[in-house]
């Protein structure tokens, strides 16, 4: 049986170099740096970050925050690594992020849920990793387009990772889902481009398991 890891990896690996021609990532990325509150981020982690296109639309808005991104991709994070240079990229998963207990004010994680392999064992870490008061968001799909966006080795019927985006495709869903992981919705809004459509969603972690 093969690692899932690894096919994720080695999957990405060989789209980083035309991963920014998409524009639905392009413009889900911006999205989700307007839906931000980044009034209290100084440190902002990206998780599954890929070429770094959420971090890159942050470093737009943001005076002077203290980015860092994630991704078990050397390859995304090359480009990612190559338009802004001064944030901090590591290679880790999401479950095994190598940062200190409530060090991180804001994470996001956008367009990934579906593919973590263990997104349990993420959100555990995702916890530990943030503050009192941190925040959680994510951007999931609640339909989608599997043509893989002008990009024909990146359609869904050939991509060799498992999927599941049932759990985070409605609030509802959302909010049972991750509320099993100790987080509560706070806020959401949809987004669209008239074929995929998707769930920006911030979560806070519930004090009482912190």
């Amino acid at each position: 049986m093969q690692d899932p890891l690894r096919l994720i990896s080695d999957a990405f690996d060989a789209r980083a170099s035309r991963y920014d021609e998409s524009a639905m990532h392009r413009s889900v990325a911006a999205a989700t740096a307007e839906f931000l509150d980044l009034s209290e981020a100084d440190v902002v982690l990206d998780v599954a970050t890929g070429t770094g296109l959420v971090l890159r639309e942050i470093a737009s808005r943001a005076a002077d925050p203290h980015l860092i991104g994630v991704d078990i991709s050397a390859g995304m994070l090359d480009v990612a690594r190559s338009h802004l240079p001064k944030a901090r990229w590591i290679e880790a998963e999401a479950s095994a992020i190598p940062l200190p207990s409530g060090s991180v004010d804001l994470i996001t994680c956008v367009t990934a849920l579906h593919i973590i392999p263990d997104v349990a064992g993420a959100a555990a870490e995702w916890r530990r990793l943030l503050r009192p008061g941190g925040r959680l968001v994510t951007a999931t799909f609640r339909k989608i387009d599997t043509s893989g966006h002008g990009a024909p080795e990146a359609s869904t019927a050939d991509r060799p990772y498992d999927r599941d985006h049932e759990p985070y495709s409605s609030t509802t869903r959302l909010a049972e889902t991750f509320g099993s992981y100790g987080f509560t919705m706070r806020r959401h809004r949809d987004w669209g481009d008239g074929t995929d459509e998707l769930l920006i969603a911030e979560l806070v972690a519930d004090a009482a398991l912190s």
